[in-house]
This record gives structure tokens, sequence and C-alpha cells, in this order.
């Protein structure tokens, strides 16, 4: 039996807290007391993580363990849901909680998801978030080792309600052929034949192509109305909050992906009685924009949208034109930038942080990377990837600001799952996959096809078991959490729950990173998603950055600033600074750092943390700082190495065939939203 994380209650930490609680401990001397990881045992009854929270005084004791009926990711014990901790409000004039969740979640009520099989429902995935146990759509018991803080429901706006009458065989669906088709390879059992149905959907939603009777609105309002009782039902300030959203899902020119998730700041009074817009009405950025505006104006609400999956766009995402092919304008930057403040930068579908291409000097730019083609495999067109990344957007966003006078592309990081099974899982020993047909109950799923299209397959190996939110922000309530989001003090995971802190100024010192860090931070610069400017003569660009391991996950390797700016000649630079790091390493004469070193046993998917640090804090002084330069800084943390999903499988079924192209180990990470320099 390999090793399973234990259940255990949520520990949610306030890095001001932890610090002061740990006296300010550096990184050499956490290392000198490290004491390494239990090994892949049922009998330990505690790991080297449990005990770092006892050390800090945020540990909370173990609660029982999953449920094991036929599941084979579950430990023994108890089938009840993990107790969830509540941080108090906070009373600071800043933010000292940080909050995780998901911002992009799809029940078996998405056509795409419903037509794979899902059967899900709203309550069922907040239950689930909740750390409930719920039965999975292949039938095994499923249950997160730890809750959600906060979560949302994003089904698709097309074809909203209408996987639910194809299931009923409405007489009005079945008197179209494609549509009794669907309903056949559905009602077949055919687990293929409903991957293929559902591939088949995506692709005439892509091409333009779907069937009248499914593009009719009359089958969204009852489907709407319920998703929207659904999250009022589950929204509880304090505890756990729930926002009313939906995925606007723009799949231009055959599948170049521009899908955008729209989260409202409001309840049932400002929403219950709207209709999520449609592709069926328009795929224009421009215009969803409009439609957020009039919803703001009519009602007095609130809403942003945060895209996706830039890499699957063919150089769409970050076009630098409007989406009819006509030039930029300052509305269409302004509109932009005032909708969509934060950018998913990971999830299942793979990353859009970076690109080896795009970064030959980055390292660690080659992970999880889905550049074959777009949503539905048609091939990229040349210098489409330039156009697809969050860090270069980041950049050109700089150059755009001199042409357009405000910055289309200022976008905070945002991490999720894109899970359309109801279950959001981003532990890679607990990863139930992006479909039903992809869930564990599948044991050779890593081969199995995840979307088809006219060019080829993605396969499910390929899926990442990422990502999640890190927010902060005073109190566990709807609004404090999309305030938060809307300022853009918000970090991306690829799933560990890392804390991460990121202030910039002029005056940081090392003294500094002694003393309680939130305090020092917001009093000296501002946080990851705000503005500096104007340095003095003599100043340079100053950083304070603290990150904290997950308390029930890996050590961390190093803390990096990624560094972008904007030339004299109106040309875009990077470069990557190692900030912070673990162990007893020197860089090379290259400057770049040794790596950490890896634990991970092949045979076992386990893994020590006998070597990484449990938290990394320092500050940095731009050696490279032009004050007449306009820049842009943010923070990448990594872990040591861990067993991947594919690992986890491999050991768990047996897997000796598993192809060698599929990776088994990786090094998760953390994203820090950026903060700016402007002269």
């Amino acid at each position: 039996m390999f090793w399973q994380k234990p259940s255990s209650l949520l520990v949610l930490i306030s890095l001001v807290t932890a610090l002061a609680a740990c006296g300010g401990e550096r990184a050499d001397k956490e290392n000198a007391a490290e004491k390494p990881a239990a090994k892949a045992s049922e009998e330990s009854g505690s790991t080297g993580e449990q005990i770092i929270g006892e050390e800090m005084g945020t540990a909370a004791p173990k609660s029982g363990a999953l449920d094991t009926e036929s599941n084979p990711y579950a430990a023994s014990g108890s089938s009840k849901r993990p107790p969830a901790t509540h941080p108090a409000a906070s009373s600071a004039d800043y933010p000292t909680n940080v909050y995780f969740g998901d911002t992009h979640v799809h029940t078996g009520w998405s056509a795409d998801a419903g037509m794979d099989g899902a059967i899900l429902t709203p309550e069922d995935a907040y239950r689930f978030a909740l750390g409930e146990v719920v039965k999975s759509n292949s039938g095994i018991k499923a249950q997160l080792h730890r809750p959600y803080d906060w979560f949302m429901i994003t089904d698709h706006s097309d074809g909203m309600g209408v996987i639910n009458e194809i299931i009923a065989a409405n007489p009005e669906m079945m008197a179209n052929a494609t549509v009794k088709r669907w309903h056949d390879a559905l009602a077949s059992g055919d687990e293929k034949a409903a991957a293929d149905a559902k591939s088949e959907l995506i692709v005439l939603q892509s091409e333009g192509k779907l069937p009248k009777v499914v593009m009719d609105p009359k089958w969204m309002k009852s489907a709407w109305e319920k998703t929207v009782d659904a999250a009022e039902k589950y929204n509880k300030p304090g505890e756990f909050s729930t926002f009313i959203a939906f995925e606007w899902t723009v799949n231009a020119n055959g599948g170049d992906n521009l899908h955008r998730n729209v989260i409202f700041r409001d309840g049932a009074d400002h929403t219950r009685s709207l209709l999520p817009l449609t592709t069926f009405e328009t795929q224009d950025p421009e215009k969803l924009w409009a439609w957020m505006e009039a919803y703001e104006q009519k009602t007095g609400g609130r809403v942003l949208a945060i895209p996706h999956n830039g890499n699957l766009s063919n150089g769409r995402m970050f076009e630098e034109q409007r989406f009819d092919g006509s030039p930029m304008t300052k509305k269409w930057a302004q509109m932009r930038a005032k909708y969509e403040p934060l950018f998913e930068v990971t999830q299942i579908k793979g990353q859009s942080e970076s690109h080896p291409t795009l970064s030959p000097e980055d390292e660690f730019a080659n992970w999880d990377l889905w550049d074959r083609g777009n949503l539905i495999l048609a091939p990229k067109p040349k210098g489409a990837i330039k156009h697809e990344y969050w860090r270069e957007a980041l950049k050109s966003g700089l150059r755009l600001e001199e042409e357009l006078g405000t910055n289309p592309f200022q976008y905070g990081a945002n991490g999720a799952t894109d899970t359309h099974t109801g279950l959001s899982t981003t532990e890679e020993d607990n990863f139930f996959g992006k479909f039903k047909t992809l869930e564990p109950s599948n044991k050779n799923r890593w081969n199995f096809p995840l979307l088809t299209g006219p060019a080829g397959s993605y396969m499910g190996w390929e899926m990442a078991a990422s990502g999640v939110m890190g927010v902060w922000a005073k109190e566990n309530t709807r609004e404090s959490i999309w305030d938060a989001m809307m300022r853009k003090e918000t970090f991306a995971t690829t799933g560990p729950r890392i804390t991460l802190r990121f202030f910039g100024g002029f005056d940081f010192t090392d003294a500094d990173s002694e003393g309680d860090i939130a305090d020092v931070g917001y009093h000296k610069g501002v946080p990851m998603g705000g503005k500096i400017s104007g340095a003095k003569k003599g100043q340079a660009a100053t950083f304070l950055v603290a990150a904290m391991k997950d308390p029930e996950g890996a050590n961390l390797d190093r803390v990096q600033i990624i560094k972008g700016w904007l030339d004299s000649d109106g040309k875009t630079h990077e470069k990557i600074y190692n900030v912070k790091w673990s162990d007893d390493r020197k860089p090379g004469a290259d400057g770049k750092l040794p790596p950490v070193g890896d634990t991970v046993d092949l045979d076992q998917a386990t893994y020590q943390n006998s070597i990484g640090a449990k938290q990394l804090i320092g500050t940095f002084k731009d050696p490279d700082f032009n004050p007449a330069e306009k820049a842009v800084y943010y923070v990448r943390v990594l872990e040591i190495p861990t067993p991947r999903w594919t690992l986890y499988d491999k050991v768990r079924f047996g897997l000796g065939d598993m192809d060698k192209k599929v990776p088994l180990v990786h090094q998760e990470r953390a994203f820090s939203s950026p903060i700016w320099y402007a002269p």
C-alpha cells in the first residue's frame, strides 16, 4: 500500500501568525531540524508535515480517514466528513487570512460533461467541496483530504439544461438525428461511445454547427435558477463562501479557446432572473464586457471574468487586435482591464504561464504543456504561441500601455481545475480526472482519449491534477473574497496549499524578513496585485517574499522572482532571479542553482521531506533596476520533486505497460499575482 496523506482538519494558516510562532526561522535553521517525512506506511500515526503544524501552533487533530468502499484512492477508516476550521475575521486593516478555492467547476449539467456520462449536480459538487463523501459519476466513493473554503459552479451557458432533456429523450430533441444518436450513445452504457459523442459535441460547438434545438435558450431558465439556488443554499458567511457563476465558452474559428468564467459578487436577488450570455448570441469578448457593464448599471451589482487556456487559443487569447481583426482602441483596453482582473495560469488542460520557446533560459518552463493545437487540435499558426501565455502577455502589456494609455493585460494569478465531474480534486493521490470516463474506475485512463478532434487526440495521461487559488481576504465571505480577486491579491498553485506573501516597494531591508511580514509589507509597500511608481534618484525596487509549504505536503525547493521590462527602444525582456532556496546549495558560474535532489521512490510512489525547506523568507533588491523603465514582477515557488498522479496510478493498478513518455514525477509550484512598476 502506497502512502496516503492523512485525512485531517483543514489547516488555514495566517502567515503572519505562523511566522511569529516560528520566531522567523531561516531555511538553513529549519533544515538542520527537519525530520524525514513518514514512509509509505499505514502504521505511521503522524508525518513530518503534521509535526510542522504543531511546532507552529496551527496543527489540528486528525479526523477520521476516508471511506474505502470501492475507492482505490481512499485510506481505511471512517467516512465522516473531516471537520473544518473557520479563522476569525481579521481585525487588522489588512487581510491576514488566506482562503483556498476553485473558480472553475463543471457538473453533469454542462452539456459536454453530461454527454460523457457525468451525473453529479451542483449540490453534489458543493457537498464534496465541503468535505463530505459523495458517490462519483462512475459509482465509487470520493472525498477530499481537506475541504475548500470557498467554491463555485461554472457550468457552460451554451446548452445549459440541454443534457437533461437529451437523457430524458425529450421528443423535440429526439426529432434531430444527431441529438438522437447522442442519446443512444449515452443510453448504451458504452464509455467509448459516450466519450466520442462528447468530442463530437465539442467539435460541432467549436465549428458553429450545433443542431438548432440544442441552442434554444428555453432549456436554460430552469437549470440556471437551480444553479443560483444551490449557491445560495450552501453559502455560509464566515464558514464557506459560494459564488454564482457560469462559463462563457467561445471556441472561435473552429476551436480557438477564448473561454471566460463569469463570476458575480451578488446573490440571487440580482442574478436569478437573468439568463447567462451564450456564444450563440456573440463570440466577441467586447460584447461580453458590454453585457457585464449593462448588468452592473441595471442592478448596481458587480461581476468579473477570468479567461483560461490561452495555451489552446492558437494565438488569439492575447492577440494584439480586436476580435473582428480591427485595431485595438483605448476603450477596448480599458474594458478588458476593468472586467478581467485575473487569468487562469494552470488547470487540468495544462498551463498557460510560460513556454520554453518563449523563455529558453527558464529551466522550469517545460511543464504541463498542451501546445499541439487548439481545443480540437487544429494546428497552431506560425507565431501563435507568443500570444498564448501569461508571462509574455504581462510583458506585452507594458508595451501596449505606451500605445493605448491602458495596459489591457494587467492580469493577476488564478488557478482552478476545470473539472467536468463535479469533483474538484487537485491531490495527486486523489485525482478523479476531467471527465467521468477518466475517473480512477478506468484503470487505463492514462491511455484513454480525453478529447478527440479532426487532427488527433489529447490523451488521459496529459491531464494535470491542477489547480487552486489562494485569496488574501479579511473574512470568508462572498464579498470579501470577490473583492480580493478584483484587487488581484491572489496566488495560484498547481494543487498544494502553499501559503505565499509578496510585497513591493523601495525601502524593504533584510531586517523586514525577521518580523511580522504582513504588517511591515502593507505599511512599507504594496501587496501582490499592486503598483509602485516614481522611484527617486538612487532608489531601486525592493521586494519582501515569504512562502510556506503546504502543512500536509512537500518541502520547498526555491523561491524565484520573474521580472519583465520594457526598454527605451520599446522591446520587452525577462529575467529570473533566485531569491531564497533550501539546503546548502550555491549558484554555479551560470547563476543557476544545482537541483534540489529527488527522493521519489518510483516503485512505491512515495517521497521524503529529507530535502527542501518548510518555509523560505527573504528580501530582494532588483540589481538591474532602471527607474525609467516599466517593469512587472511575480513570484514562482517550487516544491521538491513528488509523485505525479500517473505514478500513483501505475503503482496502484500495476501498470507495467505505461508508456515511457508519460511523466511520473514533477515539481508542484505556486505563482503570485504580479506587482507592476511605472516610472
